[in-house]
Formats: structure tokens, C-alpha cells, sequence
């Protein structure tokens, strides 16, 4: 499969900046987590809430990057499969 431009220069520019965006928060939740805040407001905190914590910090941050790419590359994974975007 080819990866052929299949955005113009609009729909690059809203994908690096949703990119950023979400890169940003994923960085952003990390400091809490990394730092174990949500057991200093509950004691009985299971292991798998700070593990899913990380699980979905990392899919955010991976999904940012992946909208960094689209933007990069002028392809969109949305558009390949063939639905119509705004933008």
C-alpha cells in the first residue's frame, strides 16, 4: 500500500497541531502518575488503576505522534479507508 498525499496543506497543519496537542497532554498527565498523586487522595489504591494510568498515558502519547506523522507524511489513515473529512 501506497502511502499517496491524500490531504492538502489545511488538513496537514490540523493534524501536527491536534499531534502537539495531545503529545502535550500525554505529558502532562505522566507528572501526577509519575509522581503517584492519585494514592496520596486514596489509600487503597489497586496496583492496576497506577498500571492502567500508564497504559493510557502511552496510547496518548502514541497517538499524538501518529497524528504528527499524518501531518508530516500528508496522509490520512481516515481517508485511506474512504470516508470523507472536513478538513
Amino acid at each position: 500500500m501506497a502511502l499517496e498525499c491524500n490531504i492538502d496543506a489545511r488538513g496537514k497543519a490540523a493534524r501536527i497541531k491536534l499531534g502537539t496537542t495531545v503529545v502535550i497532554i500525554g505529558i502532562i498527565l505522566t507528572i501526577p502518575t509519575f509522581f503517584s498523586f492519585p494514592s496520596i487522595l486514596w489509600d487503597n489504591l489497586p496496583q492496576s488503576a497506577t498500571s492502567m494510568s500508564w497504559v493510557i498515558i502511552v496510547c496518548t502519547i502514541l497517538g499524538g505522534l501518529f497524528s504528527i506523522w499524518e501531518g508530516r507524511k500528508g496522509w490520512c489513515i481516515v481517508r485511506a479507508m474512504g470516508f470523507k473529512t472536513k478538513i
